[in-house]
């Protein structure tokens, strides 16, 4: 199926978290549908869907009646069943493919597959046991980051060593196995890059932002980056060469290291919506999320350009959320709630975008002073 799907078509959206609800919301913009598979049945994306089904994502009975309400699939995170979306591939499109899924999903995978494309990576070697983790540091000069290949997320996962001591300890504590381990990159910034590829193969890239974490969960986003241009540049390109090799259909993140010495390394990449694109909400005629549903439902690609600068804050577990009343009666704060019903520690529970005029975001100390009640934390 290429033809662009016609006004009330559903959208099939596997997963039931915050880019599901973000993503559903746009799809009714543009006159569609979005049905849920989600285990959760008020989740933040089962409050604002028109469909719903309650199941697991390797149930075949749910999957299959998931697949009879829909006319494309996709999903919201990466941390679905590749055997359940090979299912729900033979009946209706599935957008981005499992194939790219699986590949996210495994970081040795993954980072073959980017080496393979000629997408620059930090040194790593795969680790399946003590004394691989050992050896591996050795190679990587003596300092490393061991993660889990599978289910790592917001600093989840991983761990920094430094002697052997640490590197077997780590071994035995880190799970899933097997594990990977990377080098220690001498980094300037994060960076990272929204890019969007239609079924006919047309790139829409956002531009290149900022990402600064807190306790390894991303805390804010500066769109655009503060870096040299051709340094921006290259960073679109990458994630457009990138989108490219995969051919994707649908919505990529890439995250990406800038080296000390100006090296571009690419981190992970995301075939979804990604925190650090939730910027383009309010800085942009069309969104990361309304990229994502164009994309997925065959319809054209407009220019990712933004008609403002801006810095996304995320709120993030009861100590954000307690401020909410102050945050929605300040001037200037974009708000957006997630609808999540219980506020845990270190759980993502909404952001706020804030706006400047195009070509003047200001320094770390404007941007405090922009998020009011939220700039402390900057």
């Amino acid at each position: 199926m290429n033809a662009a799907l016609p006004p009330g078509a559903v959208i099939g959206i596997v997963g039931g978290g915050q880019l599901g609800r973000m993503s559903a919301i746009a799809a009714a913009r543009l006159g569609y549908r979005a049905h849920i598979l989600t285990q959760e049945p008020d989740g933040p994306a089962a409050q604002v869907a028109a469909g719903l089904t309650i199941g697991g994502y390797d149930d075949p009975a749910a999957l299959r009646a998931f697949a009879s309400e829909v006319d494309v699939v996709t999903f919201e995170f990466e941390n679905v069943s590749v055997a359940g979306l090979d299912l729900l591939a033979s009946l209706r499109p599935v957008r981005p493919s499992g194939e790219i899924l699986q590949l996210s999903q495994d970081r040795l995978a993954e980072k073959a597959f980017l080496t393979g494309a000629g997408v620059p990576v930090a040194p790593y070697r795969a680790v399946t046991s003590a004394d691989e983790a050992e050896t591996a540091l050795a190679a990587l000069g003596g300092a490393a980051i061991l993660k889990t290949t599978r289910l790592g997320y917001d600093g989840r996962g991983q761990r920094r060593v430094g002697s052997p001591d640490e590197a077997r300890a780590a071994f035995a504590a880190l799970e899933p196995k097997p594990l990977v381990a990377e080098a220690v990159v001498d980094f300037a910034c994060e960076l990272s890059v929204m890019v969007a590829r239609g079924v006919d193969g047309s790139l829409a890239v956002f531009d290149t932002v900022q990402n600064i974490h807190t306790h390894h969960i991303l805390d804010l986003t500066l769109a655009p980056a503060p870096v040299a241009p051709a340094i921006a540049a290259s960073a679109q390109a990458l994630a457009c060469r990138i989108a490219g090799a995969l051919e994707l259909v649908g919505l990529l993140g890439v995250e990406m290291f800038l080296a000390a010495d100006g090296t571009l390394l690419v981190n992970e990449i995301a075939p979804r919506p990604h925190n650090s694109g939730h910027w383009t909400m309010d800085a942009c005629p069309a969104s990361q999320f309304e990229m994502h549903v164009r994309a997925v439902a065959g319809l054209p690609l407009p220019a990712a350009r933004r008609h403002s600068d801006a810095v996304m804050k995320n709120l993030v577990g009861p100590e954000a959320m307690a401020g909410w009343p102050e945050i929605i009666a300040t001037d200037g704060l974009i708000a957006h709630h997630y609808g999540k019903a219980e506020a845990r520690p270190g759980r993502k529970l909404g952001h706020v975008n804030v706006l400047f005029p195009r070509g003047a975001l200001p320094g770390p100390a404007g941007i405090a002073h922009a998020l009011g009640p939220l700039g402390g934390s900057t």
